[in-house]
């Protein structure tokens, strides 16, 4: 398949640094395995907050310059995680960061929310059948928590994979293409509530100021709900060390200390050592009652 290996594993996220925190683990465990993992970013994240005092002027209400910066923290941290084919979504700045849910960004010219999904979509369409992926990653429909560039990218997503298979749709984008399983990023609760109880065990000691809460992560369901999980090899942490210094290299966005990070709010979260999913589309390859461990499971190659 032009040259590309036999496992390929596609992510669509709405802004860099999205990809590290929900997927890094993953990631890095399929570019170490040899797998072809491309990665598709939305937006520039053109209006996050910008955590470092020195770097402040980089921010939308300033010199507006902080898109173009994002683009050498998201190159910096695919190098940590090893994955070499990461690209924007019908080129680095065809869609604009919409800024957060109600704000007046959401509808100016360019925006990625403000644009209709199947404009965006054809993008899309054009990438999955070059790279003919088995597997997708993306949001679920809130996006996680309601980011508009989050639901945008679900929705995205799920209509590019739609239309990839669609023999009718745009022949000159390529060769029709159907992905056999489509997962979305999510995070069992006890995860969560375990991650929660080491933070407040530290008591003076937190690495931030202040403590996140569970309502703050995104994606959050019972444990019931998920279908897969990704994590390191017993006794190793390779991969979520990977992940970590991915994190580490969104400066502007994420602060890393240990195994917790925080955002622009300065409130402490736990960086995820396992990464779970739910199956959205396609059939599980784990016995029934278990939860996958491989997100190819049950595909051919």
């Amino acid at each position: 398949m032009n040259g590309l290996p036999a496992r390929r594993l596609l992510l669509v996220h709405a802004h860099p640094d999205d990809e590290s925190i929900n997927n890094g683990v993953t990631m890095a465990k399929y570019a170490a395995e040899g797998a072809h993992v491309a990665l598709v970013t939305c937006t520039l994240g053109e209006e996050g907050e910008v955590i470092p005092p020195e770097l402040a002027h980089l921010a939308p209400d300033r010199d507006d310059t902080l898109g173009p910066f994002r683009v050498g923290e998201l190159a910096a941290a695919m190098k940590e995680l090893g994955v070499t084919d990461h690209r924007f979504l019908g080129g680095a700045g065809r869609f604009r960061d919409s800024g957060m849910m109600g704000a007046p960004q959401n509808t100016r010219p360019g925006a990625f929310w403000a644009t209709g999904v199947d404009e965006a979509a054809g993008h899309l369409v054009a990438v999955i059948r070059e790279l003919r992926p088995q597997v997708l990653v993306t949001y679920d429909p809130d996006g996680g928590y309601g980011h508009p560039d989050h639901i945008q990218a679900h929705r995205v997503a799920m209509r590019g994979a739609e239309l990839a298979a669609d023999p009718a749709y745009r022949p000159e984008l390529g060769t029709p293409h159907a992905i056999a399983k489509v997962y979305w990023n999510r995070v069992p609760l006890s995860a969560v509530e375990e991650g929660f109880a080491r933070l407040r065990e530290l008591g003076a000691e937190l690495p931030f100021p202040g403590l996140a809460t569970p309502a703050d992560v995104p994606g959050v369901v019972p444990d019931g709900r998920i279908t897969a999980e990704i994590a390191d090899a017993e006794g190793e942490r390779v991969l979520v060390e990977a992940k970590a210094a991915a994190m580490r290299a969104h400066a502007t966005q994420i602060a890393v200390d240990g195994p917790f990070f925080a955002l622009s709010n300065d409130l402490a979260q736990p960086l995820f050592a396992r990464e779970y999913y739910e199956l959205a589309v396609g059939e599980s390859g784990a016995p029934a009652g278990e939860r996958e461990r491989d997100l190819f499971a049950g595909v051919e190659a």
